[in-house]
């Protein structure tokens, strides 16, 4: 198929083989990976206090009989006011994990949807000796000026991140760290060549088979 391809400021396009991703986008595996790579995000800190945690006394208020009013064991009630909240949220772990060849599937559909969506470009990214905000927005403009951006690096360039960082929508990624939700997110995804290579070899079919890293 074709792919678009970035070079020394120009947009062309280049051949790219494809075959190693599959033929169909598997949604639902696409989207249990989203919802795992979220759940795995929360921090689970909502917290409320019980009545056995909330400050006061555990002398029972008034005499149970003859007041005209409700009988009361505790001011820590969670009826009264100031009482402990009942069925509240406490500290948990959301975290769950899907099985690592089913994450590789879920990656191998999220690339072949953006390649079917005609969002990948293969680039060859000018090399930032110092970070330049300048040039980022040069690349960012050659580009067509995307709202979402996903930069996938071979390896990590610290220059470059920095020169990217403070662009809104805009994210740079080194191609071992990228998962199912960064490219389902990431508006178009610019790779380097060498970069989409690693990925290739990470999710193609060949590797889920045969239960490569």
């Amino acid at each position: 198929m074709q792919v678009k391809s970035y070079k020394s400021g120009s947009m062309g396009a280049v051949d790219f083989d494809a075959s190693g991703l599959g033929e169909k986008v598997l949604y639902r595996t696409l989207k249990d990976a989203v919802v795992m790579h979220q759940a795995n995000q929360r921090q689970g800190t909502a917290k409320v206090k019980g009545r056995s945690e909330v400050r006061g006394s555990q002398k029972k208020p008034y005499k149970q009989k003859h007041t005209g009013r409700a009988r009361a064991g505790s001011v820590k009630s969670p009826i009264w006011r100031g009482g402990g909240t009942v069925f509240g949220p406490h500290n948990r772990d959301f975290s769950y994990h899907m099985p690592r060849k089913a994450r590789r599937v879920a990656l191998r559909a999220a690339l072949l949807g953006k390649f079917r969506d005609d969002e990948v470009v293969i680039a060859e990214l000018t090399e930032f000796a110092a970070p330049s905000s300048k040039t980022a927005r040069q690349i960012l403009l050659d580009l067509g000026s995307p709202r979402r951006t996903l930069i996938v690096l071979a390896k990590a360039d610290k220059n470059l991140w920095k020169s990217f960082r403070n662009f809104p929508g805009v994210e740079v990624r080194v191609a071992s760290d990228v998962c199912t939700f960064d490219v389902v997110s990431g508006g178009l995804i610019v790779f380097e060549s060498a970069a989409l290579e690693m990925i290739q070899e990470r999710v193609s079919i060949a590797a889920t088979t045969n239960g490569g890293k």
